[in-house]
């Protein structure tokens, strides 16, 4: 069983967890006079459209293009104003640049199986320990399938069982497709974080912010599809304000949402700002919720004078 599941680990995106903060809530949905419109289960177009922004100086371009992480094959998103965009790039930037299978099995060794031999299951109380059961229970799951791992990282895989059952495939996600394309074109590749820092953001969280995300992702798992085939449809109708809702529908908690959004989008601004003083045209592919909604990465570049212009199809 162990070196089924640890296979399996390593070769998903470890970004994943904001997308399993991505499913809709129907308690955080229903607050306030009027229900939001990402509680409606919106239909993805034949012709994907996807939000692309463009900022420019005298002698620098770059295109910030929202991503989605994970999707069902065959999903076609790469044409119109993304490929334009693309193709008259010499630079992809990513959020991360996947390593060396070894270096990536032992970065998970030590950031997100536990070092302490303490389980996933001994670390909850007996209230959140029945209903994670029984949630492992409804996924057909041996109840001790995630015990090796750190609190967040089991959040991360379970919201992904769900997701590839009902079709969703880590190996399609639009930086694996951009990342192989840009190979292709011996394009230079950057990534903003290095593995090791995107677990860190994760591994650092204090436990009882972990055990916070575990919860919520264990409520809302049934949800998870509806969820995710909702986030998917409002990406490709460029639904930016319904994407927000529900990208950050999880990160109620102040924790989760400065670590794992804020204060990685403020980082990127800098980076934007900085990178603009050198010519070029660049791509930088983050992911869609990063682009969206309050302390979005242009609403941080705005504050900094630099402009990212919506590009019409």
């Amino acid at each position: 069983m162990r070196k089924n599941w640890f296979k399996r680990l390593v070769t998903i995106p470890l970004f994943l967890a904001l997308s399993a903060c991505s499913t809709v809530n129907e308690e955080i949905a229903s607050a306030g006079d009027t229900a939001p419109a990402s509680t409606e289960i919106a239909q993805i177009p034949d012709d994907p459209d996807p939000a692309i922004w463009v900022i420019k100086d005298e002698d620098t371009t770059i295109y910030l293009f929202g991503t989605v992480h994970i999707l069902k094959p065959g999903l076609s998103w790469f044409d119109e104003a993304v490929k334009d965009a693309f193709d008259a790039s010499d630079e992809l930037v990513v959020e991360m640049i996947d390593p060396d299978p070894a270096e990536m099995v032992k970065i998970v060794n030590e950031l997100a199986i536990d070092q302490t031999g303490k389980s996933v299951r001994d670390k909850l109380n007996s209230g959140d320990r029945e209903k994670y059961e029984a949630a492992l229970t409804k996924l057909g799951l041996p109840l001790a399938s995630f015990d090796p791992l750190e609190l967040w990282f089991a959040s991360v895989n379970i919201s992904l069982v769900p997701l590839m059952a009902n079709g969703y495939d880590s190996a399609s996600g639009v930086e694996k497709d951009l990342t192989a394309l840009a190979k292709s074109r011996k394009m230079k590749i950057v990534g903003l974080e290095t593995p090791r820092q995107q677990l860190g953001f994760f591994d650092n969280l204090p436990e009882d912010a972990q055990i916070r995300f575990l919860n919520f992702t264990i409520e809302t798992v049934d949800e998870m599809v509806d969820g995710m085939n909702n986030m998917v449809a409002r990406w490709a109708l460029a639904d930016t304000d319904a994407l927000a809702e529900l990208m950050n529908a999880g990160l109620e908690d102040k924790i989760l949402y400065d670590t794992l959004l804020a204060n990685r989008n403020a980082n990127w601004a800098e980076w934007v700002e900085d990178r603009l003083d050198e010519p070029g045209t660049v791509f930088m592919a983050v992911g869609a919720g990063h682009l969206a909604g309050k302390s979005s990465l242009q609403e941080l570049l705005a504050e900094k004078g630099l402009n990212a212009e919506q590009i019409e199809y």
